[in-house]
């Protein structure tokens, strides 16, 4: 025996079954979302890449946008200076700075009165490296040694002279480099001596000593005033401050 269900009726509104009608519909396809160009015409000058129209939108504020760049330097490498120029160091220069200490007997001053310090800064590091060839470690003595041997002289030129002197301390710091050019040769040379060769030693540094101290004497006397009466002052502080440096040499 089979039971009966009541089952209610389905009333649907007077639209119809919106979801009957959409069944078949299909969704129109849109295109992905994009940012909106600027345009040309843009009220922001720094948005547009044409420097026409930028220039042009600023003048609206008041202002103007020059385009020209000043042309004041080189236009190419060929007419750029060598970068030794650039830097103040001048190579003929040393090369005749150091061709007039050779002669201490002859001493050209006049190419030593444009004061330099890339010269004795070279003979200063080829000290410094003759005596590590040696075995001695020497660069910050022979640093701490130039610096005093330096303003020593300064002192003590200018004490002498009283008024009449106007030796400054680069001239001087440039003189007292140039002057150790015999000093680096008898460091070179002394590379080739035996150690037992005392005697030699000493003989040998007391002429590039004494060879140091006349050509720095000379510049001295020649490049500043009031020095010619005290020559034998100078060349006596000469003498101690290249004996100074030749006993690095000899010990």
């Amino acid at each position: 025996m089979t039971k009966e269900f009541a089952v209610p009726p389905v009333v649907f509104t007077s639209g119809g079954n919106p979801a009957g009608e959409n069944v078949n519909q299909r969704r129109i396809p849109t295109a992905p979302f994009q940012l909106p160009r600027p345009s040309a015409s843009s009220a922001i000058p720094f948005m547009s890449f044409d420097i026409g129209s930028a220039a042009s939108s600023s003048a609206s504020f008041g202002g103007s946008i020059s385009t020209s760049v000043s042309t004041g330097g080189p236009t190419s490498f060929e007419e750029e200076e060598p970068l030794l120029d650039e830097l103040g160091i001048h190579p003929d220069q040393i090369w005749q700075k150091a061709k007039s200490i050779i002669n201490p007997f002859r001493i050209n001053a006049t190419v030593h009165q444009d004061s330099d310090l890339s010269g004795p800064i070279f003979l200063y590091l080829s000290f410094c490296l003759f005596q590590l060839l040696a075995g001695k470690i020497q660069f910050g003595v022979i640093l701490g040694w130039i610096v005093v041997s330096s303003i020593f002289l300064y002192v003590v030129f200018n004490m002498l002279a009283g008024r009449n002197g106007n030796l400054d301390l680069h001239t001087c710091t440039s003189v007292v480099g140039y002057c150790m050019l015999p000093l680096v040769v008898l460091s070179s040379l002394s590379l080739f001596l035996p150690q037992g060769a005392g005697v030699a030693r000493y003989v040998l540094a007391g002429v590039f000593v004494l060879w140091a101290t006349r050509a720095c004497t000379n510049l001295m006397v020649a490049l500043a005033d009031g020095g010619e009466e005290h020559r034998g002052l100078i060349s006596y502080a000469c003498f101690l401050i290249y004996t100074l440096f030749s006993l690095l040499v000899i010990f």
